[in-house]
C-alpha cells in the first residue's frame, strides 16, 4: 500500500490536516517526542468518519488533546495520531444549569464559560491543563473535586465508525481513570452544574488559581503531576514520598524534578524523552525502595524507545 498516494488523495476532499510523518515535538507540553507515522486533524465529524473508513486499519489509533499529560518516545508514533480540530471545540449554554462542551475545548476555557454564564461545579477545571476529551478519559480533577462529579453524557464514536451516546451513569469512574473503551474516540460532553452569581463563581475560581500557583511550578516545560497518589497504600501524596526518598536532586541529561513540587518532571531544553523516561523509573525505583511503595504514572507514555 503507498501511504502517501493514498494521504495526497484523501486530502484532496478535506479541510483538516494529513501528513505522514509529523513532527510531535510541538504538540505536546514537554516538547518531546519522534514524528508519527500518520497524523490527521479532522474539521468535521464527516471527515473524522471518513478517514476511519480509510485509514482505520494501517495502525493502532492514538487521540491526544492539548499534549499535557504525556510522554512521547524518541522514536515517535507508529501509527495514527488524530488531535481533533476547532470544530469540536464549541461550548453551548443548553438551559440554566447545563453546558455542552466539544472534548477538544481546554479545561479552563471551559470552566470560564460556565463562570460567564453563571453555572458553577466547574470553577476547579480553571487550574487544570489539558482538554475535555483527556480530562473525562483520565477523570481529571483537583482540590477534591473531579470531572466525574459534574458529567451528564459522553458523545463518542468508534475506532470502527459507530457513533455511541454514553449516559455517565453507565461509566465506572475511578481516581484518575474509568473503564470506558479505549476504542472510543471522545466527541462533545454534558456537563451539569448549578446556578450561582458569576461574583462568587469568579471569587472560587481565583482562590483555586492563587492556590494552585503557590505549590506549582508555570511557564516550564512540564506535563504537570508524573505520578499518581497511591491513595490505595497510603495517606501520603506521591511528592511527599518522593521528597522522603531524596530524590529532589535527580536528573538525567536535560530532565530533572521542578525544586516547587517535585512531582513535577521538567525539560530543562536539551532534554530527550528518553532522558525523561529514564528519571522516571529511577524515582519509582528510589521510592520502592525507600517507602515499599510502588508509584503508577499519572503521565501516559507512547511510542517506540530508540
Amino acid at each position: 500500500m503507498n501511504i502517501s498516494k493514498k494521504i495526497k488523495d484523501f486530502s484532496k476532499n478535506i479541510s483538516g490536516k494529513l501528513h505522514s510523518e509529523y513532527e510531535l515535538k510541538r504538540l505536546n507540553w514537554f516538547g518531546l517526542g519522534g514524528p508519527a507515522k500518520i497524523y490527521f486533524q479532522p474539521e468535521s465529524l464527516k471527515e473524522l468518519s471518513l478517514f476511519l473508513k480509510e485509514f482505520g486499519k494501517i495502525g493502532s489509533i492514538k487521540v491526544i488533546g492539548a499534549g499535557s499529560n504525556i510522554l512521547i518516545r524518541d522514536g515517535g508514533y507508529d501509527g495514527i495520531i488524530i488531535k481533533l480540530g476547532k470544530n469540536f471545540s464549541h461550548l453551548s449554554k443548553i438551559n440554566e444549569e447545563t453546558i455542552v462542551s466539544g472534548t477538544s475545548v481546554l479545561d479552563k476555557k471551559l470552566s470560564q464559560f460556565a463562570m460567564e454564564n453563571e453555572i458553577s461545579g466547574l470553577e476547579y477545571l480553571s487550574c487544570i491543563p489539558g482538554s475535555i476529551g483527556g480530562a473525562i478519559r483520565m477523570n481529571s480533577g483537583c482540590y477534591d473535586y473531579n470531572i466525574s462529579q459534574s458529567l451528564i453524557s459522553l458523545q463518542a464514536i468508534s475506532k470502527n465508525g459507530e457513533p455511541k451516546l454514553i449516559n455517565s451513569k453507565q461509566i465506572n469512574f475511578k481516581y484518575r481513570g474509568s473503564d470506558i473503551s479505549k476504542d472510543l474516540i471522545f466527541l462533545s460532553a454534558t456537563f451539569k452544574g448549578k446556578k450561582k452569581i458569576k461574583e462568587n463563581i469568579k471569587e472560587i475560581m481565583e482562590m483555586l488559581i492563587l492556590r494552585k500557583k503557590k505549590s506549582q511550578p508555570s511557564q516550564i516545560k512540564t506535563c504537570g503531576s508524573t505520578f499518581k497518589n497511591p491513595i490505595e497504600q497510603t495517606k501520603k501524596k506521591s511528592w511527599e514520598l518522593i521528597k522522603e526518598s531524596g530524590c529532589e536532586s535527580l536528573s538525567f541529561g536535560g530532565a530533572s524534578l521542578s525544586p516547587q513540587h517535585v512531582n513535577f518532571f521538567v525539560n530543562n531544553g536539551k532534554a530527550t524523552a528518553s532522558d525523561m523516561e529514564n528519571l522516571i523509573e529511577s524515582v519509582k525505583k528510589k521510592v520502592l525502595s525507600s517507602t515499599g511503595i510502588k508509584l503508577e504514572l499519572e503521565l501516559e507514555v507512547i511510542g517506540k524507545r530508540i
